[in-house]
């Protein structure tokens, strides 16, 4: 008899997943799945919504579908529209949720008129059709998924400020002069960023956002707020049905939880204390799981992913960069740099001992393949002048 494997969740993962081997797919949203990445290219009009469409599931998806309750004795999942699904293996991919600031005016998941979280193309959509030329955008979070946000909303028209907490924009991925660099170029396309600025609440004026607060007083004019503070790890479910939680659902090198018969992956999953976020592991873990549940060959497991961030900011003069690891050098570190002030071009790269730690490219990727494969691969580095790696050959 055929082992029924049901994936809760329609994300990257789970598609994948479900790209990969027969199963019963549940996704609460009700469009197909689709690739998150590209939600700030589809809000800017770069692309309809039906173009980021992921491949197809090998079996027909139930979408919108939410699951509600695990009963791991009965192996069942129960979903809010009351059915009822059995399973011999269950995989978690329930992705993220948005954080959502404590600020004055924000209550509960209830959202303001006009606030609007950036994760879901529900969001995407709904700030297309309230965003015309001359809207009032204020986006609080300068990390990844800030800036995209706010260069979506300028491409639309919009007059955007982004506010970030942190002395610097993408402080978690760039260095102080890359990232200096990337707010030069979104200055360059309209947006008005503050940095080391706290938002303490909102004004609302019949249940409709008019105005963003900030701690020191100052007050931004607002009819649309983008909340682009962070993610965090969708694991409600899998806590109520007793499962091993941390900051994210607990696996090991199969993916399984700490319940033999259930599997974690993506955004929910915390392998070896770490939750990745990213689309890369997110991928990576559902091939390996693919692997472990079908047992065609014994599956290696997973050792985890060394994840490279990449990013292309459009306008007049396209920005693209790259960073992966980590760009802050320890004493006794090699720093190889090169910029081109002209070209709003920056390369950095740390090498400790004879391996590749970390770096970061802005506005020239000539590098980046020949560098992420070398850092990924964890190897030794050739026998040649560190700036080979910054070159388009990478030293080859």
């Amino acid at each position: 008899m055929s082992t029924r494997i049901v994936v809760v969740g329609g994300g990257t993962a789970g598609a994948r997943l479900a790209q990969r081997l027969p199963v019963t797919l549940l996704g609460e949203e009700p469009h197909a799945p689709y690739n998150r990445v590209l939600l700030a290219d589809v809000l800017a009009g770069r692309y309809a919504s039906e173009v980021i469409a992921l491949p197809g599931t090998r079996e027909p998806a139930r979408l919108g579908v939410r699951a509600v309750r695990i009963d791991r004795a009965a192996r069942t999942v129960e979903c809010a529209d009351g059915s009822v699904v059995g399973y011999d293996r269950l995989v978690l991919a329930t992705g993220s949720n948005p954080v959502l600031p404590p600020l004055r005016g924000l209550r509960g998941a209830e959202l303001p008129e006009g606030v609007h979280a950036f994760r879901t193309l529900d969001d995407c959509l709904a700030l297309r059709d309230r965003v015309r030329p001359g809207t009032r955008a204020v986006v609080i979070g300068g990390g990844l998924l800030g800036v995209s946000a706010a260069r979506a909303l300028a491409a639309l028209g919009a007059e955007v400020v982004l506010t970030q907490q942190g002395e610097r924009l993408m402080e978690r991925q760039l260095d102080e002069q890359a990232s200096g660099l990337l707010r030069e170029h979104v200055e360059s396309l309209g947006v008005e960023v503050h940095t080391e600025c706290r938002v303490s609440g909102l004004r609302q004026r019949d249940g409709a956002v008019t105005a963003v607060e900030l701690a020191d007083g100052f007050v931004l004019d607002a009819a649309v707020v983008v909340l682009a503070c962070g993610v965090r790890p969708r694991v409600a479910l899998a806590r109520e049905a007793g499962l091993d939680v941390g900051t994210g659902i607990v696996v090991d090198d199969e993916l399984r939880t700490s319940d033999p018969y259930i599997h974690a992956i993506g955004d929910c999953a915390e392998h070896a204390g770490r939750v990745y976020g990213l689309a890369g592991p997110a991928l990576e873990q559902a091939d390996v799981l693919a692997d472990v549940l079908a047992r065609v060959v014994p599956a290696a497991g997973y050792t985890g992913t060394r994840a490279l961030t990449r990013l292309t900011l459009g306008g007049a003069r396209p920005l693209d960069l790259a960073a992966f690891g980590d760009a802050t050098p320890r004493p006794g570190d090699d720093v190889v740099q090169l910029t081109d002030a002209t070209r709003s071009a920056y390369r950095k790269v740390v090498v400790r001992g004879d391996r590749l730690v970390g770096g970061v490219l802005l506005g020239d990727l000539a590098a980046v393949g020949s560098l992420a494969q070398a850092w990924e691969g964890d190897e030794a580095l050739p026998d040649a002048p560190l700036l080979h790696l910054l070159t388009h050959d990478g030293g080859s």
